[in-house]
């Protein structure tokens, strides 16, 4: 008896909540949601049922758990690995507009130089900002299935670990940036929604692209919409006609930049007051 106990605790220890929420971090990048089942998570961790069931109770708690870990490692790790891929601008270019960068997929995203950024302290809280952006644009990327999770997180159990991380991290810095104490929430919410909005957004827009022409690559996709753009009717449509060349050429990453950017500068021209030139407006 004494001998199975501790053959028992042995496996128990070796199978620890840890491997099998990367398990199913695993599944659900090659699978899909659909693909997490516990008879697929035994077959992987080579073990029974049981097992799986002393950590997680069932698949809700595996998917908080996944999205957990997930966002948690992006938000430790994107600032290391940000000022990694990072290659350092010269002042006169940092002067000059953002040049465009040609898409590259995941593996090659390392090789790649940040978009220019503006000539705050890599310290700033702007910069911090921008630092957990990319984490989560780049987590978004990497697992489709993340966008999905996240928007149940946020509306269905907000008081979970997930959404106080994703705020907390964001919050600070606009709290470092000197915003009133009143509009910490609203322009933290900005920020958080414009974040996983657009990245949720352009992981739909990668998804759909591979689904629809899965043997064509993004520059010749976008040349295609480009060109159904264009020959839209001028009358009806003279802004997507104007525009239609700019969308072909764009930077995934350099526009969610642009957007985080525009957001920020709201924020401080609406709430520091001679940030921009403008008082802060009154509370309504």
């Amino acid at each position: 008896m004494a001998t199975r106990t501790r053959r028992s605790q042995r496996r128990t220890e070796a199978l620890s909540r840890e491997r099998i929420v990367e398990a199913a971090v695993e599944l659900l990048d090659t699978a899909g949601e659909g693909g997490l089942t516990f008879r697929a998570l035994t077959e992987r961790l080579a073990t029974g049922p049981g097992a799986i069931y002393w950590h997680v109770a069932n698949k809700d708690e595996l998917l908080d758990a996944a999205t957990d870990a997930v966002v948690a490692a992006a938000l430790a790790a994107e600032p290391a690995a940000r000022a990694e891929r990072a290659e350092p601008a010269e002042p006169a270019a940092r002067a000059e507009p953002a040049a465009r960068a040609e898409h590259a997929e995941p593996a090659a995203r390392a090789e790649r130089a940040e978009p220019a950024q503006p000539a705050e302290s890599p310290d700033s809280p702007q910069d911090k900002i921008r630092a957990v952006a990319f984490g989560l644009f780049d987590a978004i990327e990497d697992h489709p299935w993340l966008p999905t999770q996240l928007a149940l997180q946020l509306s269905r159990s907000p008081w979970g670990s997930v959404t106080p991380q994703i705020f907390e991290s964001i919050g600070r810095q606009v709290r470092a940036l000197g915003v009133p104490e009143g509009h910490w929430f609203t322009a933290t919410s900005a920020l958080v929604h414009y974040i996983l909005g657009a990245t949720s957004q352009n992981a739909a827009n990668n998804a759909s692209a591979r689904a629809f022409a899965p043997d064509v690559d993004r520059a010749e996709f976008l040349d295609a919409a480009s060109k159904a753009w264009e020959e839209l009717d001028p009358d009806d449509y003279p802004f997507i006609r104007a525009v239609a060349a700019q969308m072909r050429e764009h930077d995934d990453r350099e526009q969610f930049l642009a957007g985080i950017d525009l957001v920020l500068t709201g924020i401080t021209a609406l709430h520091l007051p001679g940030e921009q030139g403008r008082p802060t407006p009154p509370a309504t």
